[in-house]
């Protein structure tokens, strides 16, 4: 089966399992708070508020899984295998939403996220090393674009449902002349386990891994570096573009701490800033895909240095802005930012990384990213004592010094498919 519209059919098929695995992983944000203030969770809280176990332990999946990426990566390098770490991953993912169904104390929801970030681990850093290595130069960024649309959309899709199972529970099983009641927790988790079942499904059916020379353990070009070792700019060119995912991620996540304070700022529901969180979700979906196909033919940089543009008025508008829909429309120009950076500097990191190097190499921008999703919600927290709209400045802020990052320590290393193609005729 050839490409459809230069995207891998592997590939594809690695992106609605990343779907339907994001489905089941997001129910557990919007369902593990209600899950906590639950009678079904006793025991000891450490001495800690209910409100403080909550953010630990959806901070947790983010501060494990992150920090472990750049190993489990460098090991995919060196055995030239990444199908059998997503499995695993995949398999430790499902074993754990499954086992919340029988959680009691709050311990077990620690020890279980905990688990559950270390499958994070094997899942991210491979899947998209395999998108890189199943891409061709010249369509890289539109294969980095898909799988991330269909990545956001089961990421999107999962806590608007979630919500709803639960409410809609207990449900009544009926087997035979015996009934069972399973709770409308119970049925979140079980569903979060058949997710990441079915992507497990089709990651063993559809993606064989390609052919890749395993890296030698003593390459020093596997390494990651802070400083350009070319000596043509100070900072290394995969650093300089990790540094500014953690950037983006930060800015993205400061807003999502601060539902109370919004609402209460703006006068508006809980449903308005559903949407408003939503947003920057959407803007992804729509513009994933067109912008990783257009960096293929315009270049990478120039999308990630206008996108980090883009993220400053956007990001600081909103800690100033006292209308709910001018609220919305600031996420969602966010979005339609953040866009413009991720696939791209995923696709670019790509181009940088030699055959034998881009699990190691790509894994430094998902690390730094989900340290910036882990570290923003709780930077937020800290910095709304000094002034609502001091998060979204400092968040802001950080996105310009990424701009002026990305434009003096980056180049693009391949002819745009627009300047290439004269030259092949």
């Amino acid at each position: 089966m050839g490409n459809l519209f230069g995207v891998n059919p592997q590939v594809l098929a690695l992106a609605l399992a990343r779907m339907s695995e994001s489905v089941g992983n997001s129910f557990l944000i919007v369902v593990l708070p209600l899950f906590i203030a639950s009678d079904f969770v006793t025991g000891g809280t450490f001495g800690l508020t209910e409100v403080a176990i909550t953010g630990i332990v959806l901070s947790l999946f983010g501060f494990v899984n992150s920090p472990l990426q750049p190993f489990t990566g460098r090991l995919s390098d060196r055995t030239g295998r990444r199908k059998i770490y997503v499995l695993f991953g995949l398999a430790v993912l499902a074993a754990a939403s499954f086992s919340y169904s029988f959680v009691s104390e709050y311990w077990h929801l620690l020890g279980l996220r905990v688990l559950q970030g270390v499958a994070g681990a094997f899942i991210i850093p491979t899947t998209v090393a395999l998108v890189n290595d199943l891409a061709a130069e010249t369509n890289r960024g539109g294969n980095m674009g898909t799988y991330n649309t269909f990545r956001l959309v089961g990421f999107g899709v999962g806590p608007v449902a979630a919500g709803a199972v639960v409410a809609a529970g207990p449900y009544t099983l009926q087997f035979g002349s015996v009934n069972a009641q399973i709770s409308g927790f119970d049925a979140t988790f079980y569903f979060a386990a058949f997710t990441a079942i079915l992507a497990l499904f089709l990651v063993l059916v559809l993606i064989d891994d390609p052919d890749i020379e395993p890296a030698d353990p003593d390459d020093d070009d596997a390494s990651l570096a802070i400083f350009d070792p070319a000596g043509k700019h100070t900072l290394d060119p995969v650093f300089t573009l990790s540094v500014i995912s953690f950037f983006m991620a930060i800015g993205i996540a400061v807003f999502a701490t601060l539902g109370d304070l919004i609402n209460t700022r703006l006068d508006q529901g809980p449903t308005m800033f559903g949407l408003q969180f939503a947003a920057f979700v959407l803007a992804q979906i729509f513009l994933q895909m067109p912008i990783g196909r257009a960096t293929d033919f315009y270049g990478r940089k120039r999308f990630i240095v206008l996108g980090m543009a883009l993220l400053v008025p956007t990001t600081a508008a909103q800690g100033f802005v006292l209308d709910s829909w001018i609220m919305f429309g600031a996420r969602f120009a966010q979005g339609v930012a953040g866009a413009m950076v991720f696939a791209p500097a995923l696709a670019l990191a790509g181009d940088l990384a030699s055959e034998t190097t881009s699990g190691t190499t790509l894994s430094a921008l998902t690390m730094a990213f989900g340290f910036g999703v882990a570290a923003g919600p709780l930077l937020s927290g800290f910095l709304v004592e000094f002034g609502f709209h001091v998060p979204f400045t400092l968040a802001a802020l950080l996105a310009g010094i990424g701009m002026v990052l990305v434009y003096s320590q980056v180049e693009e290393v391949r002819t745009p498919n627009r300047r290439a193609a004269p030259a092949d005729a």
